[in-house]
């Protein structure tokens, strides 16, 4: 049994960042493995604009472990293909996030260099599969964090810079019909994000005090707090760190993380314009064609 667990700071109960496993990443049957291979080549074949059908049930026992080597498949073949990963996003941080799509737990995903947008930058829509938007914030590492049960100090050592973001997620699973593997397997239903400002130094921040709202035009469509992200943001930081350092992919130095929802997440149409304001910490902004 491997077991993963976090000290945390207030405000997330420890069961909601606690990991257990009784198997290693990659430590699958052959069979398994041959089923991976299929269900990565699926996946990647949705990134062309068609999506698919729920994968969970071709797994076995909703293994989430196997969904990560999905994951990690895919990753791989990637890098081959040139793309730079830059660092990772969390995912289903938010308690409204998890009962909008029926999960209970956070994941992971990759970030890569092509998926970063500039706020002046016109976003098409079809760009993303199904995108929805939603606010977050980003943090930039100056420093390797591969500990396997690292605290929150450990984080706020290691962390340079935050600043207000928006992800745009998005399904290659026909009408985010998702489950926990689903968007596992799925790259944590990543799509592309932009990173907003000033950038401040953790110095002074209270992140779980942070209020969120994010607009589309004049109309309010999303709010939160810093609270909502497991209890504080850096908890989220902490299960993170901790998981990918378990899968042997630690944070390095110069990764951008972003932490997970801080509310409700948005759809997003041709024209939409969305802003999301951060107390403290600043805005950000996204236009689609």
């Amino acid at each position: 049994m491997v077991e993963v667990s976090a000290f945390l700071v207030r405000g997330a109960s420890a069961d909601v960042l606690t990991f257990k496993s009784d198997k290693v990443a990659g430590d699958l049957p052959m069979n398994t493995q041959a089923d991976i291979g299929e269900i990565a080549d699926r996946i990647r074949a949705a990134y062309r604009g068609t999506s698919i059908a729920p994968i969970r049930s071709e797994l076995p026992d909703l293994d989430v472990d196997a969904a990560y080597s999905v994951q990690q498949r895919n990753t791989a073949f990637w890098e081959k293909e040139g793309r730079r990963v830059v660092g990772s996003k969390i995912g289903l941080t938010s308690r409204a996030v998890q009962k909008q799509l029926g999960v209970d737990r956070p994941d992971f995903g990759m970030l890569f260099a092509d998926m970063i947008v500039g706020e002046d930058e016109l976003v098409a829509v079809g760009r993303v599969l199904q995108p929805k938007i939603e606010a977050e914030v980003a943090f930039v590492l100056d420093r390797d964090i591969d500990l396997e049960t690292p605290t929150v100090a450990d984080i706020i050592r290691a962390v340079a810079y935050v600043m207000p973001a928006l992800e745009i997620v998005g399904s290659r699973i026909t009408n985010w019909d998702i489950g926990i593997v689903d968007t596992v397997a799925d790259n944590a239903s990543s799509g592309l994000f932009v990173l907003g400002g000033p950038v401040r130094r953790l110095d002074g921040l209270d992140l779980r005090a942070m209020q969120m709202r994010m607009t589309r035009g004049e109309e309010i469509v999303s709010q939160g707090s810093g609270a909502a992200c497991l209890g504080n943001p850096l908890n989220a930081m902490v299960w993170l760190a901790g998981e990918v350092a378990r899968r042997k992919r630690p944070l390095r130095a110069g990764d951008v993380v972003l932490s997970g929802a801080l509310g409700p997440m948005v759809p997003v149409s041709t024209g939409d314009v969305f802003e999301a304001t951060i107390t403290g910490l600043g805005s950000v902004s996204a236009r689609f064609a």
